[in-house]
């Protein structure tokens, strides 16, 4: 093994990089498996159901989460693959062992958080922060490999076998074999690409570049459509698209009014806190219930409603509208035709 002067190994300069980023990758396994059970779909805070709040606003990978989240089986079995990959990827990059393959996978989770849940974020653009430095990360390790602290060094000092051969430098740790001559230009094409998809996304998720400045998931956002009158029921598709993913927006009030007005139907708070099941007919893993108090919508849940009422029967024809109103204030609504 040729020697390389510790005071200028790359490799040892990015341990606190590969430690901070393995355990960060790693603590997922060890959160949702050792500290509570997040994998199982009937208790609280399975980790399906998170990402199902990434659904509304993804970008490029939305149709795979609407996909899954609208396959709970197929959804249950990526989550445990997506789990275990990150356990291995970050115990990996910590113990320094296959450093370059570990990088990669390390880029490639943080562009699935960047993409899937970039927008999310309440107080600093949390999970688009999370993803554009974890990216960075993987390519700065990458580049680097791992230096004095890892087993890939401890294997290439003992001359393993297959430490010499050519394919190691690329998957581990070592001089990697790209002539000086276009090394800074691959240094610099790859991180001029990284910092472009950063700016991209800090624009398209929360307009950090120009125009105004926004944020999603402050306040709830509700989307009515597919709104039908028919045999004394009131039918719609509403799904929450904005707002903090950790808290459900909470419905108090549920109304229909003609065109002059007039109300014709009101669903109370009392009403939609003991609403039939029957009455609501969830697409995802994230469901619209009825709560304590209020109706209750998760970030991403997507329902049908079904509201029977005789007051229904037998309308006249026209122009309604249908009004849902969130406790803090905030409503929506949208017309339908009768």
């Amino acid at each position: 093994m040729k020697n390389i002067s510790i005071k200028n190994d790359a490799g040892l300069l990015a341990l606190a990089l590969r430690l901070v980023v393995g355990w960060t990758y790693f603590s997922a396994l060890w959160r949702r498996t050792a500290l509570a059970n997040k994998l199982d779909p009937e208790l609280p805070g399975y980790i399906g159901e998170k990402f199902n709040h990434f659904l509304p606003n993804a970008l490029g990978i939305k149709p795979i989460i609407q996909y899954l989240v609208e396959n709970p089986d197929i959804l249950w079995i990526n989550m445990v693959i997506f789990t275990i990959v990150e356990g291995i990827v970050g115990l990996l990059i910590m113990f320094g062992f296959f450093t370059r393959l570990m990088s990669i996978g390390v880029f490639g989770l943080a562009m699935g958080i960047l993409l899937g849940s970039g927008w999310i974020g309440t107080t600093c653009l949390d999970e688009w922060q999370i993803g554009v430095l974890g990216i960075a990360t993987g390519f700065v390790l990458f580049l680097t490999g791992s230096g004095k602290y890892s087993l890939d060094h401890y294997l290439m000092k003992k001359d393993i076998a297959f430490t010499k051969t050519k394919w190691f430098a690329w998957i581990g740790s070592g001089v990697l074999p790209i002539k000086e001559s276009i090394f800074p230009k691959v240094v610099l094409v790859g991180s001029l690409l990284i910092f472009g998809m950063t700016l991209m996304t800090n624009q398209v998720f929360h307009g950090g570049l120009w125009g105004t400045l926004h944020n999603k998931s402050v306040k709830p956002k509700l989307e009515i459509t597919e709104a039908n009158i028919s045999n004394s029921t009131l039918s719609f598709d509403v799904f929450r698209v904005e707002g903090v993913d950790v808290y459900g927006s909470w419905v108090i009030r549920i109304e229909l009014f003609d065109e002059d007005n007039n109300k014709v139907l009101d669903y109370s708070q009392e009403d939609l806190a003991s609403l039939k099941e029957a009455s609501i007919a969830n697409y995802y893993v994230a469901e619209i219930k009825p709560g304590k108090h209020s109706l209750i919508v998760p970030l991403g849940a997507k329902a049908k409603m079904n509201l029977k009422h005789n007051s229904l029967a037998d309308l006249p024809s026209g122009i309604y509208t249908v009004k849902m109103t969130d406790i803090s204030g905030a409503f929506w609504e949208h017309e339908v035709k009768n």
